[in-house]
């Protein structure tokens, strides 16, 4: 694919910006997600330099779904980068290994 030398603008831009959230739609109906996360990005960025009247005349059910898709995605990042690890667990039966040696060196 070639890269164009000048920006695209009106109903150009809008389409472009059409285009590329039917094709990240297409990739997370494919369950692609890496493909779905780099058209979205690319269709956000777009979107992001429309006018208000321009992003009116992009159809609502892109926009919805372009709108979720971008929070909750923020969503998992943000809750990856905050998560915590899991705790260590101090309980010996949380083991199953554990818990079938322990229970063995009972019968013995």
């Amino acid at each position: 694919m070639t890269k164009q030398d000048t920006p695209l603008t009106g109903d150009a831009l809008i389409k472009e910006v059409c285009r590329r959230i039917r094709v990240a739609r297409s990739y997370w109906d494919a369950h692609n997600n890496a493909a779905c996360r780099g058209e979205r990005d690319r269709a956000l960025a777009l979107y992001n330099t429309l006018t208000k009247e321009q992003k009116d005349r992009i159809p609502q059910v892109l926009r919805v779904w372009l709108r979720y898709r971008s929070e909750k995605l923020a969503r998992i990042e943000r809750r990856l980068r905050t998560q915590k690890p899991p705790p260590m667990n101090s309980n010996p039966m949380a083991s199953p290994i554990l818990a079938l040696s322990l229970s063995l060196k009972v019968f013995c």
